[in-house]
């Protein structure tokens, strides 16, 4: 076996697992409305169990129903009610040998009033949590220790259930971790002061799961070895955290770091790199007896692997990794990596999930939707008939690796010498290099399924015809949109295309980029390196489309690199070495010098050329930008479900 650390077994307190692979909490609102576990999630955990995960830890799990919302349609434990359904979601993953923790949790100042119906937040002191911007109440003594005694109840509910153990959320600036650091805790009862008033919130919660559910129940605890805030936890905190831990008792210890404050740390983009916080963990093992479970922004099998003979930490979690392909871990154990679809940190995940709405994965269309889009619900009827798919970008290959499983004959069309489509430029601003990988995963899979692939080869009305096909996917992705204004068609204007892809070399140059969405954004941080850039854009902000996180770094390294963003204003002509901008609020006119003039205004469907398809066949199906311009996310979702009843 490759991976003998990966794939060996491990314990946490009696409870054998079956490897070190974990999947941590992750929020996904697939829960029924009223916090059950809905066939949605129970397939959902299923998939993950059944692709080789050896302990699962439920999305944060409530324990009090009134405070203690920390999203819509959260998995709930307060009452007895809810065991039937947590039972089914226990068989569901144990018939894979899989063990699964419930992850107890309250919000306290990290949620918002409108999912208390309206009450007050509550926290242990009124201290604003910067990212919510609400002031909470203080909780009584009486409150608190009322608190106590629900997340007990959890534990109870979730034992009852023939779940395996709990894990007691203590991180990422929720209540718990409220109490525990001083940034958040500035209590004069006994609940606050000094470290041990501190954690003595926890320490009740902790021994009061133990009294009730027995000395042997396993008992995890996530906490932020660093809070990375001025006056929060540090490292040197979180292992006195850790040690206290142990000595009462419990049986693992969840590492992770930050607060919503700092959530880039917790949740990290693509600009983070694998491993970057594995000295919280290891500095913690190295201090603790217990095993550690500790996430490090795992994308590859080979850096699990890693961290594990580097003892960083004794489990590793693998989060949004599992979210993107729920058969993570048997690739990795029977040698299939190449077909292992990874996290490309773009952070659509959590943009859909903070909107309110269930979890979506941009390389997973089928992420949350398991109980729909699966092999057995598949129809194969392709008979072998052919199918043609014009455009081999990230939709032309969902829809055929799909249409392929379905045993069609597809023939996938690319007029570029390589697949990939608008990917061949997405992955060249930095940071990028998981898009590379996409698209060597997505090649990888249509060869497994026996997809014919032509490329260097313009599909037309004719050539398909040639085929005699059964129907045609259209995806032939979108073209620049280029403004109708004086000289726009000059040597010195350009797309943003033909600057990531190299078809335009610019150094030494004073370059006006029109548009301020994510490609102008990126294709600036790329110019910005040999020529002085500023940005134009019509609206009163840029990059509106990008995860916060994403949105704030990608600001920042433009401001360094000297960038300028001009918002407000649009390009209404074009000059030898000069543009005129109109500004937004006035209409009034103003001009700024420019060697060149790179457009970034985003694509427009090809018409002209699905119409002439349309025309010609019977069946035929527009997906991507060819319908209607939009995300990776919405092109890969749309082929995957347009395929699936093709």
């Amino acid at each position: 076996m490759k991976y003998q650390k990966l794939f060996s077994k491990g314990k946490i307190g009696n409870l054998e697992l079956k490897n070190r692979i974990v999947m941590p909490a992750m929020g996904t609102g697939f829960a029924s409305f009223n916090g059950e576990a809905s066939d949605e999630l129970i397939r959902y955990y299923e998939e993950r169990a059944k692709g080789g995960c050896g302990l699962i830890i439920t999305e944060i799990t409530r324990i009090d129903d009134e405070t203690g919302i920390g999203m819509s349609n959260q998995l709930t434990a307060t009452s007895g009610k809810y065991i039937p359904r947590l039972t089914r979601l226990a068989d569901a993953v144990h018939r894979y040998d899989t063990k699964i923790f419930i992850q107890l949790h309250h919000p306290g100042n990290e949620t918002y009033s409108r999912l208390l119906g309206g009450r007050q937040i509550v926290a242990p002191s009124p201290v604003v949590c910067k990212v919510v911007g609400e002031m909470p109440r203080e909780l009584t003594t009486a409150e608190c220790e009322a608190m106590v005694k629900k997340f007990v109840t959890g534990a109870v509910i979730a034992k009852n259930a023939g779940i395996d153990g709990v894990e007691i959320h203590a991180a990422h600036g929720y209540l718990i971790n409220q109490f525990i650091s001083p940034h958040t805790n500035k209590r004069t009862d006994k609940y606050g002061g000094d470290f041990y008033n501190r954690m003595r919130f926890i320490t009740e919660i902790i021994l009061g799961i133990r009294y009730t559910c027995g000395q042997s129940f396993p008992i995890s605890v996530r906490i932020s070895a660093d809070e990375f805030i001025d006056d929060g936890l540090k490292l040197e905190d979180g292992i006195k955290v850790a040690r206290y831990l142990e000595s009462l008792g419990i049986h693992a210890i969840n590492v992770s770091c930050g607060t919503y404050e700092s959530g880039h740390t917790i949740i990290e983009p693509s600009f983070m790199e694998e491993g970057w916080k594995k000295h919280l963990a290891k500095a913690i093992k190295k201090n603790v007896k217990i095993p550690v479970i500790a996430v490090n922004t795992i994308k590859h099998p080979a850096a699990a692997e890693a961290l594990l003979e580097e003892e960083v930490s004794d489990f590793v979690g693998i989060g949004r990794g599992q979210l993107v392909d729920p058969q993570w871990g048997n690739k990795a154990k029977y040698g299939k990596e190449e077909l292992l679809r990874k996290c490309i940190g773009c952070m659509y995940c959590f943009k859909i999930a903070n909107q309110g709405r269930p979890l979506a994965c941009t390389v997973n269309p089928i992420l949350g939707r398991e109980t729909i889009y699966n092999d057995k619900n598949i129809v194969k009827d392709g008979e072998g008939k052919t199918v043609a798919v014009i455009g081999g970008g990230p939709g032309g290959m969902q829809a055929a690796y799909v249409l392929a499983k379905r045993g069609f004959h597809v023939v996938l069309f690319e007029k570029e010498k390589v697949l990939g489509g608008t990917l061949n430029v997405a992955d060249r601003p930095p940071h990028k290099a998981m898009i590379t990988e996409l698209i060597q995963t997505q090649v990888a899979e249509l060869r497994v399924q026996g997809v014919e692939i032509q490329i260097n080869t313009e599909a037309d009305v004719d050539t398909v015809k040639a085929l005699n096909p059964y129907g045609v996917i259209v995806a032939v992705g979108g073209s620049p949109i280029v403004p109708n204004v004086p000289g726009i068609d000059g040597p010195n204007v350009c797309t943003a295309e033909d600057v990531l892809s190299g078809k335009v070399s610019i150094e030494g140059k004073q370059v006006a980029v029109i548009g301020g969405g994510v490609t102008g954004l990126e294709t600036s941080e790329v110019l910005a390196k040999e020529n002085k850039v500023t940005v134009v854009e019509m609206m009163n902000e840029v990059g509106t489309s990008l995860y916060a996180s994403v949105r704030g770094a990608l600001l920042k390294r433009l401001a360094a690199a000297g960038v300028e963003i001009l918002t407000g204003h649009g390009l209404s002509g074009v000059s030898d070495r000069e543009i005129t901008l109109s500004i937004t609020e006035t209409a009034h006119s103003e001009k700024r010098k420019a060697d060149i003039v790179v457009l970034a205004i985003g694509v427009r469907s090809r018409k002209k050329l699905t119409d002439e398809f349309e025309k010609a066949f019977d069946k035929v199906t527009l997906v991507g930008d060819a319908r209607k311009p939009g995300l990776i996310a919405e092109a890969m979702r749309e082929a995957n479900d347009k395929a699936f009843v093709f």
